[in-house]
């Protein structure tokens, strides 16, 4: 490994989870914006494409905007990001728009090399391409979710408009999100209670809710 290249692995600091979401003064296709700062009270998707003008990239953005007003109610914000300059966002914007008949409503920021570090968004071995990244952040500007994907697979908008709903009913009502939500093939919609952590608890907890043994218990959302 070259000088040049530890110092950019070192410089590369990406958040993990639970942790407060790196501070970012960026430019965007709708203006100036400092994030997380300006999307305080809000849960917020920014994910990352490797470049403007790329097909893979191109399906997602229309994906996104075609969920974009079930992100919108449930309070989630979305914001794309990637190492391309402005012009260059807006004018692909405009391709979309005139060749697809998609107009993209949310913002995309057109980071550079220090910012797409912060995040761990550069591609090892793809020049300055960011991956495709997910992060999901909640009302406090925390980082409650991360996604990786490769370059070559388009990524499930499906998915991580389910994991923003699940992380917002967990909060809500303390509870845990069983696998596939609300379609899981035993519980179905039903959510987990957190495990008792001491032996009182333990024993009442079939009492208090159905369960195949203390440890697994799970209710009815209300």
């Amino acid at each position: 490994m070259s000088h040049f290249e530890e110092e950019m692995y070192y410089d590369v600091n990406m958040p993990l989870l639970g942790d407060d979401f790196p501070k970012l003064e960026v430019q965007t296709t709708h203006g100036p914006m400092n994030i997380p700062g300006d999307l305080k009270g809000s849960w917020f998707v920014l994910f990352s494409h490797p470049a403007d003008y790329t097909p893979v990239c191109t399906t997602e953005f229309i994906a996104f905007q075609q969920r974009a007003e079930e992100f919108d109610k449930i309070g989630c914000k979305l914001i794309g990001m990637s190492v391309d300059q402005i012009f260059s966002h807006i004018k692909w914007v405009e391709w979309i728009k005139d060749n697809m008949d998609v107009e993209i409503t949310f913002p995309i920021v057109a980071a550079n090399d220090s910012i797409a570090n912060k995040l761990g968004m550069l591609h090892p071995g793809k020049g300055t391409n960011t991956v495709r990244a997910v992060f999901v952040g909640d009302p406090n500007g925390k980082v409650r979710l991360v996604l990786y994907y490769p370059q070559e697979i388009g990524r499930n908008m499906d998915e991580i408009l389910r994991a923003v709903k699940a992380l917002q009913v967990s909060d809500k009502e303390k509870v845990a999100m069983p696998a596939d939500w609300p379609n899981n093939a035993v519980l179905k919609d039903r959510v987990i209670i957190p495990p008792a952590t001491n032996i009182e608890d333990a024993k009442k907890r079939p009492e208090q809710y159905e369960c195949y043994d203390w440890w697994f218990c799970h209710k009815e959302l209300k």
